[in-house]
């Protein structure tokens, strides 16, 4: 791997690396993956790039050629890579982008690669009340953006004032939730737009109850979802917040259509919390992804109800 600025010089015949523009921050090739992630699984980044700051990100997204396309990851932890890797430039965002700050008005301000748990904690530090339920959801603020993330009776949609973002044009954003589109674990992100920071309300309160609030959620994931293990957040959504005519909780038709255990390869739906898969050690991204159709296929095929993945998948397959 190689770590260099670089000057852009379009050439059909030139290396990838070598036709992005130049930047403040890091730009390395053939990057692994699979140790940034959860699941610990997936192929290379043909090109990782972490930008310095908003400003080096902006330039970058400006004068990076149209024609190379751009994925964009944060924690990783509800997220699957493919095992043939992520072609293009994968950003990644760190260092200022995970600073959390309060603001007057008690407007809590975190950057999108501001861990959600830490959001919560820093909170509950300045007895500002409303960010609790963030502790519960395993990510980042510019994945919990991207999904409208939620947990513990609480949704990004509920406390967000507005979230800033650059476009693909290096211009700008600033977006509500109503420009959002928020709802039940989607937003409607504007094409090749970056999430960097988002502005949440809250309220005083009492920092000995936060902490209590934080510390039962804590105490109830430990007790029910297999967070020791290489996993992922919630693997489908919830289909009764979409569909009416059911009632019931993922988990429940997984466990219905008999596929609480199931294994393919090193991959198995965790016996503790069958709405999440784990890695037992030595499974394949191509494992991961079976299973989960798998277990869509079969609770399709007892209850007539099409699962709705909540991992995000991405990148290409291994070829043979």
């Amino acid at each position: 791997m190689t770590t260099q600025p670089h000057n852009a010089k379009p050439s059909n015949n030139m290396a990838l690396i070598d036709r992005l523009p130049e930047t403040r921050g890091k730009l390395r090739e053939n990057v692994p993956l699979a140790p940034l992630t959860w699941f610990r699984v997936g192929g290379p980044a043909e090109v990782l790039f972490r930008p310095a700051d908003t400003q080096d990100l902006a330039d970058f997204l400006k004068n990076c050629p149209a024609d190379i396309p751009l994925t964009v990851i944060g924690a990783t932890s509800n997220l699957l890579v493919r095992d043939g890797g992520i072609p293009g430039v994968v950003i990644r965002l760190g260092g200022e982008f995970a600073k959390t700050e309060l603001r007057d008005d008690g407007i809590i301000y975190a950057g999108a690669a501001a861990l959600d748990v830490s959001v919560a904690k820093f909170a509950a530090a300045n007895s500002r009340a409303g960010l609790a339920f963030l502790s519960g959801i395993p990510g980042a603020v510019g994945g919990g953006l991207t999904m409208n993330a939620g947990a513990y009776g609480g949704e990004f949609k509920d406390v967000l004032l507005y979230a800033d973002a650059v476009g693909r044009d290096g211009t700008s954003l600033k977006l509500s939730p109503e420009d959002l589109e928020m709802r039940y674990r989607h937003s409607t992100v504007p094409e090749g737009a970056v999430f960097t920071g988002a502005a949440f309300k809250t309220t005083e309160g009492n920092k000995a109850e936060i902490l209590a609030a934080m510390e039962e959620i804590k105490n109830k994931r430990e007790e029910s979802q297999p967070i020791r293990e290489k996993t992922g957040g919630s693997t489908f959504a919830n289909p009764f917040r979409d569909n009416p005519d059911c009632d019931k909780h993922a988990w429940q038709l997984v466990d219905a259509a008999g596929c609480r255990g199931l294994k393919v390869g090193g991959a198995q739906i965790s016996e503790k919390h069958c709405n999440f898969m784990i890695n037992t050690g030595n499974a394949t991204a191509s494992d991961i992804e079976t299973l989960g159709e798998t277990v869509r296929a079969r609770v399709l095929e007892q209850s007539g109800i099409t699962l709705r993945w909540e991992i995000r998948r991405i990148g290409v397959p291994l070829t043979e």
